[in-house]
């Protein structure tokens, strides 16, 4: 009868050994975003009026306006047609880009070499406009950054690079994007990578304190790249080998006949 007793204890215990392989804890600080409380509902959001700024290797389309058309068609690029299909003789306008050299320059018609790098949109704009002005009465200016994307990469459902059409996304916007962090995907240490004038700049963010919405870095700018790391559960599993569940199955399974036939 005790060797019963022993043998179903013993069972019973490696049942237990096998549950608690397979499972793992994990916490509501782990887990849940925004955590803290707010100190006040009406504080200042330094980001409210964020503009990107445009950088080399940007491709922009600039369009120029005016009462006269005629006036203002010397400074545009002509647009030029394509067609995505052997097929079809029909084509798409497409507007001309200008690509933003190494040293933060673009190439514009009848004004020459003009100086864009570190300017928001804005910004350019109104220095267009006055440069026209010489040329043009009320010119209307319209530049668009027409190569915006942003990587997401790491524990997130989707990861991959996607494009913004509007110039303004958020880190929470772009981890949308990819569909939000997985389980595994730890909330307190997601990583910003980011060029600027060359150089590679880091950030983190904390995903669990709501004062990450405050963070200067939580808007993103053009070729933002995005890491999520894995939790201390998702780098074991990296190391589980995958027939360990067959195994404990199968030793599981013993154990439950075993202790079966002894209790008889």
């Amino acid at each position: 009868m005790k060797t019963k007793i022993n043998l179903l204890n013993s069972s019973k215990l490696l049942l237990l050994l096998c549950v608690l392989t397979l499972t793992s804890c994990a916490s509501r600080q782990d887990i849940v975003y925004f955590q803290d409380e707010p100190i006040s509902n009406t504080i200042e959001n330094s980001n409210a009026n964020f503009e990107i700024r445009f950088k080399p290797d940007d491709l922009l389309t600039i369009d120029v306006s005016a009462l006269d058309p005629d006036a203002a068609r010397p400074f545009n690029l002509p647009a030029v047609s394509y067609n995505n299909s052997v097929i079809s003789a029909r084509g798409d306008l497409k507007m001309q880009t200008y690509l933003v050299d190494i040293h933060g320059n673009i190439e514009f018609p009848v004004l020459g070499t003009i100086k864009i790098a570190g300017l928001s949109r804005s910004e350019a704009n109104a220095m267009l406009k006055e440069k026209l002005t010489e040329y043009i009465k009320n010119p209307i200016v319209n530049i668009r950054l027409a190569n915006f994307t942003i990587t997401v990469l790491g524990e997130v459902t989707r990861p991959g690079t996607y494009t913004v059409q509007d110039e303004r996304i958020s880190l929470s916007e772009a981890l949308g994007l990819a569909g939000d962090l997985t389980i595994y995907g730890k909330r307190d240490n997601v990583f910003l990578i980011r060029e600027v004038d060359g150089e590679k700049r880091y950030a983190k963010f904390d995903l669990t304190s709501i004062n990450v919405m405050n963070s200067p870095n939580y808007y993103l700018t053009q070729n933002d790249v995005i890491y999520v790391e894995p939790n201390n559960a998702k780098v074991r599993s990296s190391s589980y080998n995958q027939n360990n569940g067959v195994i404990i199955a199968g030793i599981s399974t013993l154990a439950t006949i075993v202790a079966i036939i002894v209790a008889k």
